[in-house]
């Protein structure tokens, strides 16, 4: 890491590339896990996105220097910063969409509660397993991940430069269908037994008519869905065994979308 000293960063070309790399740490605050969530005060988002510019700003100098804080600069810093951050939420949001399916299946769809990052209402299982995903992702030091696949992204993508910014959104929109299968990743063991369950009954319904389904049907599913449940646990542990790998090859191809020269060629 190159040294510079202090004063570069009060000098105009020193501060354009505070400002550019202040907007990708931003866009990455915003929307990564555990940053991005309101219980959060923003004072501590602010201190944090001050600290780690001090801290990358030497790379930052190395990569981006000439750089110009233009409008359009601004919105592309964003853009790399979100897309980074976008990530990383995936996994998260995969494991509270397993949830919602789950929780569908069971029966327990309208036991809501707010849930305390996001601020918005969704099913206990859903919660349960996205602030077990948020904490497998610290255990997996997924913060520091983050930070360094920002580092690594001055090089790729210096500060200022130009931007392949339809091909980067249409990477982030791709992110949609991986979301949705390790959602369904997620929940498939569940939604088997479910399954299951579900015929079980049906056939228990047709041999025994005197058998009262719908009262029975109830806390069987629950039952069998907390049971399946928790013996399948480890499985999402071990889906984020090496996140940070499992991150890098999320984000790579969106940062080599953003390359004008690799979408060009």
């Amino acid at each position: 890491m190159p040294t510079v000293s202090g004063l570069e960063m009060l000098e105009p070309a020193g501060a354009a590339v505070a400002a550019l790399l202040s907007m990708r740490l931003l866009g990455l605050v915003w929307t990564a896990p555990v940053f991005s969530a309101h219980t959060v005060p923003g004072s501590l988002k602010a201190g944090v996105t001050v600290l780690l510019t001090l801290l990358l700003w030497p790379s930052a100098m190395a990569s981006g220097a000439g750089a110009t804080v233009t409008v359009p600069a601004i919105v592309s810093e964003l853009l790399v910063g979100i897309t980074l951050g976008l990530g990383a939420a995936v996994f998260v949001a995969a494991a509270e969409t397993a949830g919602d399916t789950i929780a569908v299946q069971m029966g327990l769809s309208g036991a809501n509660v707010l849930e305390p990052f996001s601020r918005t209402q969704m099913p206990v299982l859903g919660q349960l397993l996205g602030l077990s995903a948020i904490a497998l992702i610290l255990a997996a030091g997924g913060h520091l991940a983050m930070v360094l696949a920002l580092d690594l992204s001055l090089d790729a993508l210096p500060l200022g430069g130009p931007l392949a910014a339809a091909e980067g959104a249409l990477g982030v929109v791709r992110l949609g269908g991986t979301l949705l299968w390790l959602g369904l990743r997620f929940a498939a063991p569940v939604v088997a037994a479910m399954m299951i369950g579900n015929v079980a009954l049906g056939v228990m319904a047709r041999t025994v008519p005197q058998l009262n389904v719908l009262v029975v049907a109830f806390p069987l599913q629950i039952g069998i869905g907390l049971f399946v449940l928790g013996a399948t646990l480890p499985m999402l542990a071990s889906a984020f065994d090496m996140w940070d790998v499992r991150y890098e090859d999320t984000v790579s191809p969106l940062l080599e979308r953003m390359d004008p020269g690799e979408a060009g060629g």
